[in-house]
């Protein structure tokens, strides 16, 4: 009698958590929050161009670079999302910093090394971080803006219009999310080309 209740209790706490609950949740998130229940994706003429979520790689010198990911072989990869797990004293991981730090220096004429904030030469611990610190991205408006043909304070403009505050005014560090801004610079480029076009 007491297996047979035991199995009962076992089946009944199945359905009701592995299925009931998760369905009732999945619905509820996508009635109440849909853009974020369906992952935050960011839509451009009809096509998906990233996550809010989800960090990318930017290599040209016309966009904002995100922080480094250690998340798979190329970095970025949501189904490898970790990081290095390399401690402050490994010799491997000190040898990466230096590496992104001049990489950075070189793309940057300039900047010192002291003004690079860390989290443009370190990963994230999901390897994933689709933001960085308004600091990281004001010192990249001076080359970013050369790059384009654009004004400093266009490019700061925007920057400061992409920047998330802490919420409440109290809570987490301030962030700038990178795929985010890079379209509005994509956006910027594209108004300005199309005055020059049609200005007499």
């Amino acid at each position: 009698m007491t297996l047979w209740t035991a199995i009962r209790m076992t089946i009944v706490l199945m359905v009701l958590t592995g299925i009931v609950y998760p369905l009732a949740m999945a619905g509820l998130a996508n009635l109440i929050f849909p853009y974020q229940a369906q992952g935050s994706l960011i839509v451009r003429d009809g096509r998906v161009v990233g996550s809010a979520l989800i960090g990318q790689n930017f290599s040209s010198v016309r966009y904002f670079h995100g922080r480094p990911s250690a998340a798979g072989d190329k970095g970025y990869d949501a189904s490898a999302s970790s990081g290095s797990n390399l401690g402050p004293t490994n010799k491997t991981l000190i040898q990466s910093v230096r590496q992104r730090l001049k990489d950075f220096l070189e793309k940057n004429p300039g900047v010192s090394a002291s003004q690079v904030p860390v989290d443009l030469v370190t990963a994230s611990g999901s390897g994933l971080d689709p933001e960085i610190s308004p600091a990281a991205a004001k010192l990249q408006v001076a080359g970013v803006a050369k790059a384009r043909g654009l004004s400093e304070d266009q490019v700061r403009d925007l920057v400061r219009a992409h920047t998330r505050r802490r919420w409440a005014g109290v809570f987490g560090e301030p962030g700038v999310n990178v795929l985010e801004l890079n379209l509005a610079l994509d956006d910027l480029s594209a108004t300005l080309r199309v005055g020059m076009k049609t200005s007499p």
